[in-house]
Formats: structure tokens, C-alpha cells, sequence
């Protein structure tokens, strides 16, 4: 069956559903590649996306629309965090969690399959430090990282990630994983989604997105801080610097304007 999974019939078969959009497609190919890969002894993709016939338009609307990602700024972060804490459909322990996992995703840039891998012999609260291992889990489920450069240590100096160190400080309490289940194993993704963030976000007003919007906000917040590239990519776990650079997207103007920091004739002062 997998071996009929072929780039000209899947493009043929787009052909087919006009009001099936490009995206939608790669979406459903990759969640394809992710369940073949996984079961699969080799763990390797069992096709590739290459040679799609995604026509120049759409092709350019994907890139528009992936600059258009949603991002959580800090400050954004820590009003949701303040949000779940009053949220009366979670109980006092997983209020605390969920909490906990946002403001360290926001100030760390670690992936969900890295937060939910994460133990506590992995922080180094000494030197600030959180360190992402060998292997992650995804939706309570073991898989291996993406690249080479996703094995690191992520450095926690600034004021952002000391104010997360701190909670996350206060939160553990057992030794093993840190986000866990009260059964003791790891958390599901969808679960904190439907749990805890997006009632938040609801909440607050704030667009809808997943936990990679704490990443995307912590690239944004690092580059804007004029961080070393390198550092940033390091510390991102990326396999490359267009990676990085992809990560930023479109700054919103509020932040520009802030960043930029314009006086009252619209000349830009000194950052």
C-alpha cells in the first residue's frame, strides 16, 4: 500500500479536489510520514514531498501565511499563565503545571516533545540551565529529536528565563519527570491544549495557536534582544540558519514601533 504513495499520484489526486488547499495537503502528508516513520524499524520518512505541483500563487500565499504564525511575547506569556491560575475547570495542581510549562516554554524556546521529556535530573538550577536529551516524547509517546543540533543544553540567563527557573523551582516536587500525569507518566499534548491553553487564551482575547507559539515568541524575543545568530540557533536547536531566520516571521508593528522606540515625530530614538 505504501509503495503506491507516490509524488504523481498524490498530485493527481489533488487534481481531483479542487477545494482542497495545498496546505491542507502537506498537513496531511506529514501527519502520514510522522504514523509510517513511527512504526517503521528504519524510523525514516517512507516518502517524500518533494516535486509536489504546488502551483508559484499558492506557493507564495504558504510563505505569507507561515510569516503570519502566531508568537506569544513574554508579556503575553505571563498573562496567560496569570489566566490558568484562575481557571476553575482545572484544579489547583494542574493550574500550577500548566502554568509552569508555559512561562518555560516561552523563556527556553523548547519544543512540546522536549517539555514533556524533561526531568529533573536535566535542570541545572546552579547554572540556569535546561537540558533537552537524546530522545523526546510527543503526545506521550518516545520518538527521536529531529536533527543533531537539537541535542543541547539551553542556557537560562536572561531576566525571562530566571523568572521561569524560579517557578519551575517551586513546581518540582518528585524526582523523574517533571510534567507528568497523575498516573506518573507523560502528559498529552492535545490534553494542555484543550485544558489549559486555549481556554486561556479565550480568556484573554488572544489568537488561537499551540504550544509552538511560546518557541516562535522566544526566537522573536532573543533576535530583537540582538542575540548572536549563532547563539540563537544553538540555543533553538536548529539545523540551520534560514531555519532561524523562518523562526522570526512577520514582527507586528505595536512591536516595531516599540522596538524602535519613535518619539512623538515619528524619528527613531536610540534602542
Amino acid at each position: 500500500m505504501i509503495d503506491h504513495i507516490t509524488i504523481e499520484a498524490i498530485n493527481a489526486w489533488k487534481k481531483k479536489r479542487e477545494g482542497l488547499s495545498w496546505v491542507s495537503v502537506k498537513n496531511i502528508l506529514r501527519t502520514m510520514q510522522r504514523v509510517l516513520s513511527s512504526s517503521s524499524k528504519s524510523k525514516t520518512d517512507p516518502f517524500s514531498q518533494d516535486g509536489l505541483a504546488i502551483p508559484e500563487r499558492d506557493k507564495l500565499q504558504m510563505k505569507i501565511n507561515s510569516r503570519r504564525q502566531v508568537s506569544y511575547s513574554w508579556d503575553q506569556t505571563l498573562r496567560i499563565a496569570e489566566q490558568v491560575q484562575q481557571l476553575e475547570t482545572l484544579g489547583k495542581a494542574r493550574q500550577e503545571q500548566y502554568s509552569t510549562m508555559f512561562l518555560l516554554a516561552a523563556a527556553s524556546g523548547l519544543r512540546i516533545g522536549e517539555l514533556l521529556a524533561l526531568r529533573d535530573d536535566d535542570i541545572g538550577f546552579e547554572q540556569s540551565t535546561s537540558e533537552s536529551m537524546s530522545q523526546s516524547i510527543d503526545s506521550g509517546r518516545s520518538a527521536h529529536v529531529k536533527n543533531v543540533s537539537a541535542y543541547r543544553t539551553v542556557v537560562l540567563a536572561d531576566v525571562q528565563g530566571q523568572h521561569a527557573m524560579q517557578k519551575l523551582k517551586e513546581f518540582m516536587k518528585q524526582d523523574g519527570l517533571i510534567f507528568r500525569s497523575k498516573t506518573g507518566g507523560p502528559l498529552v499534548e492535545n490534553s494542555i491544549l484543550v485544558q489549559g491553553l486555549h481556554p486561556a487564551l479565550k480568556k484573554l482575547g488572544l489568537p488561537k495557536a499551540g504550544m509552538h507559539a511560546f518557541r516562535r515568541g522566544c526566537n522573536r524575543r532573543w533576535e530583537l534582544s540582538r542575540v548572536s545568530a549563532a547563539v540563537i540557533r544553538q540555543q533553538m536547536g536548529h539545523a540551520s540558519a534560514s531555519m532561524t531566520a523562518h523562526y522570526t516571521g512577520e514582527i507586528p508593528v505595536e512591536v516595531v514601533k516599540n522596538f524602535l522606540q519613535l518619539d512623538s515625530n515619528g524619528a527613531a530614538k536610540a534602542a
